[in-house]
């Protein structure tokens, strides 16, 4: 365990402020829920992993990858199907393209 130097004190509502610099550099962000773990006399905050969900599979996964700032959470196979989503949607606005080409020639 690294020591950052740093020390607060508890407020009469049992509350401590992580310092803002501490959070940029650990990605926390407001609203984000901590796990607390007592192990000894320590207490251990860590960030909760449960936002690492795929949001199309549900997969909670190392592999899955973060985007927009961690909006938008994505497993390899969410990845893919997504992809194959997209792909499928550019698919339909060619035809729709070409279709209203067609019906243009014969207006």
């Amino acid at each position: 365990m690294k020591s950052t130097g740093i020390t607060r004190k508890i407020d009469e509502l049992g509350r401590i402020v992580i310092p803002m610099e501490l959070r940029r550099s650990l990605e926390i962000l407001e609203k984000d829920a901590l796990e607390i773990f007592v192990e000894d006399d320590k207490i251990i905050l860590k960030k909760h992993q449960s936002h690492l969900a795929c949001m199309i599979t549900g997969e909670v996964s190392e592999r899955n990858v973060s985007l927009a700032n961690g909006k938008i959470i994505l497993s390899p196979e969410g990845t893919e199907f997504l992809i194959n989503q997209i792909k499928q949607i550019q698919q339909l606005q060619e035809l729709q393209q070409r279709f209203n080409y067609e019906i243009k020639k014969y207006q």
